[in-house]
């Protein structure tokens, strides 16, 4: 545990620094163009290359020092941000710059992740699977509290410039920690193949290795169903608040700051505990939480009301997700984790974007005019939801956490899925040809 955590904590940094420079370089967009497009676009260009650099990442982790990818993506991924402050420095910088480097930084993004993430159950042994995973995801949700309000109180005094320049600074802490601890490798002869192989087959064999053991489908499946449902609300929660508010920035503000708390707390709170004996428990449990939660928020028409679900929702977030990805830990070697995870990732990737792309026209073309006064659902659900504007969104969001709950409680009765652990040191099904 101590190697990981020196490691942990210069990940913990770099983070901060970098959602800092996010957060400011936001700002600076909005007041460029006063656009909403103009930073939602932001998203689409950095997910966008993940789709296909995923799976290639997979195979860098399994074929390469997973040290050396976590610093040279680090440092592919600090030198976009060294280019963004030179072309501030000189007046040069535009939006379009910004949508390129997006790009680039997301296509190193997976390699760091995926590298970081397979380099884990090296470090640690596998009692300490779901703590270590519930302080991996610390980080997201730490960043997501401290980095809004020390950007947004040093980027009036310091600019732009200042925010890089801490990203950088913060970015020579993580590699420090990275060149001083030793990160075990796989050995080498498991990571060998006996005959060669077309790209192609690399690239799909972790989606060959998932799909010919019946329990790590049946872990695919479940949580995409998961985040199918988990994605769909959360593409809408933000629209539910601002229609319901009024338009309230500063109320939504509250709630995503109550999110980042409560899942701060959560990962603390797993860290030290140390999560359910059984981990497929563990993220049943999760998904039970998280869906009542959401319900409350779906029908609740006030701000405390708000606060209180999403607090609690992401206070599950980290027992669902880090009991996840126990189980897979412990079920894949670690010569393959990174093509099977990077697998598993791209299933998840399409399966969020799918849902935030429907989650949308679902709402505003079928729900909300369902809900209208005079509309077809609005007698049968206008008591709990109202309806007014905002009605229709908090019936989608509502019936996608009802979905998340009943996955929990279904979940709880199939023997197949309380297998996958049984099952997760089978001989593989698949083995490297």
């Amino acid at each position: 545990m101590r190697g990981f955590l020196i490691i942990w904590s210069g990940q913990f940094v770099s983070a901060i620094g970098s959602a800092m420079t996010q957060f400011a370089l936001t700002l600076w967009v909005w007041e460029l163009t006063g656009a909403a497009t103009a930073i939602a676009l932001f998203s689409f260009f950095f997910q966008l290359p993940q789709i296909f650099v995923t799976l290639f990442a997979g195979l860098l982790a399994d074929r390469f020092n997973r040290k050396h990818l976590m610093i040279f993506s680090d440092t592919c991924i600090v030198l976009c941000t060294l280019i963004v402050g030179l072309l501030y420095a000189t007046d040069t910088l535009r939006v379009w710059h910004l949508y390129g480097l997006a790009a680039v930084y997301g296509c190193f993004g997976p390699i760091q992740n995926l590298a970081y993430s397979t380099a884990i159950p090296l470090i640690v042994s596998s009692e300490h699977y779901t703590r270590v995973s519930s302080l991996a995801s610390l980080v997201t949700y730490a960043s997501a509290i401290f980095a809004p309000a020390l950007a947004g109180s040093l980027y009036p005094q310091i600019g732009l410039l200042g925010i890089i320049l801490i990203d950088v600074a913060t970015f020579a802490i993580a590699v420090a920690t990275l060149i001083w601890r030793r990160i075990p490798q796989p050995p080498p002869a498991d990571a060998e193949t006996s005959q060669p192989e077309s790209i192609v087959q690399k690239v799909v064999w972790g989606f060959r290795y998932i799909f010919s053991r019946p329990n790590l489908w049946v872990l695919t499946l479940t949580f995409s169903l998961f985040w199918f449902f988990q994605q769909l609300g959360e593409t809408l929660y933000q629209p539910v608040i601002l229609a319901r508010s009024g338009g309230d920035a500063q109320v939504l503000g509250a709630v995503v700051t109550a999110a980042g708390v409560g899942g701060a707390i959560g990962a603390i709170a797993l860290g030290i505990w140390g999560g359910f004996r059984s981990r497929v428990r563990g993220m049943l449990v999760g998904f039970m939480g998280i869906g009542l939660s959401k319900i409350a928020l779906g029908v609740g028409r006030v701000p405390p009301l708000w606060m209180g679900a999403q607090f609690f929702a992401s206070l599950h977030l980290p027992l669902a997700f880090s009991s996840t990805n126990a189980i897979w830990y412990a079920a894949i070697p670690s010569h393959a984790q990174g093509r099977v995870f990077a697998a598993d990732q791209a299933i998840g990737t399409i399966v969020g974007t799918f849902a935030s792309l429907i989650a949308g026209p679902i709402a505003d073309f079928i729900f909300e005019p369902a809900m209208q006064p005079g509309g077809a659902l609005a007698p049968i659900f206008g008591r709990l939801f109202g309806s007014e504007t905002g009605s229709g969104i908090a019936f989608v969001y509502t019936l996608s956490a009802v979905c998340i709950l009943a996955l929990g409680l279904v979940g709880s009765l199939l023997p197949s899925l309380h297998r996958v652990e049984k099952q997760a040191q089978e001989p593989d099904a698949v083995t490297e040809s």
